[in-house]
């Protein structure tokens, strides 16, 4: 979500409460936290994060080598995809790409600025594919809107749509901590996100039949103020 070497406007400015007292706790109650406050900042939103892959060289590393050992033959899907970005990267790889996110409005921005990929609305929790029909499943900042009770139902979706030998790529923001983010991108929202050390996430991969093959985790840099993680695994 913070992103390194963008200048951002001070209406624009993330306002935090010091911690979140109370969260989202069931599938219907995120989609409609998370559907709700990413239709209300989409066009904002994605004018702000479009440009930042171009400053993450790690960020861009990170999606090429799994973009590169990843089945053939198969597309890749980002989920939570947000306004394409990352879709358009990968696919510019080389990739079949499927972008998901629950905004309506995101989809919207992302079908704009990205017309080479196809994108749909779709929830972590139940995705609209059929089994081991994908190789590949990004999950770039996406999985830190969801409470980490229901982590193991979203990871069991990602091992359901992947064919096995596919792939998982994660990024989320390090800490221990649910934050609630009252107003950003220019706007009024109400939207909470969780900051989970890399090795809690990695064990809930693992306990959902995952490989773990890669564990990151690096310093902020630019505007963020948490460290950044990042996993990698394989669905044998």
């Amino acid at each position: 979500m913070n992103r390194p070497s963008l200048a951002v406007a001070p209406q624009q400015q993330p306002v935090y409460a010091e911690r979140a007292l109370s969260w989202p706790t069931t599938g219907p109650q995120v989609t409609a936290e998370v559907s709700s406050a990413y239709d209300r900042v989409a066009a904002d939103y994605a004018d702000l994060v479009e440009p930042m892959l171009d400053d993450l060289a790690l960020d861009r590393a990170l999606l090429t080598a799994f973009t590169e050992e990843l089945p053939t033959g198969r597309p890749v899907v980002d989920l939570g995809c947000g306004p394409g970005h990352i879709a358009g990267f990968v696919h510019a790889l080389g990739a079949t790409v499927l972008g998901f996110d629950l905004s309506g409005e995101m989809v919207r921005q992302a079908r704009s600025r990205h017309p080479e990929v196809q994108f749909g609305v779709g929830s972590l929790l139940a995705l609209p594919l059929e089994d081991a029909s994908v190789g590949g499943v990004i999950a770039w900042y996406s999985i830190i809107h969801t409470p980490t009770d229901l982590l193991p139902e979203v990871f069991e979706e990602f091992r359901r749509v992947l064919a096995p030998g596919g792939g998982v790529i994660l990024a989320f923001q390090v800490g221990d901590e649910v934050r609630h983010l009252q107003r950003g991108y220019g706007h009024d929202i109400s939207l909470h996100s969780w900051r989970r050390p890399v090795q809690v996430v990695a064990e809930l991969l693992q306990r959902s039949g995952f490989e773990v093959t890669t564990r990151i985790e690096r310093e902020p840099t630019g505007q963020q103020k948490v460290p950044q993680g990042y996993l990698m695994a394989r669905r044998p």
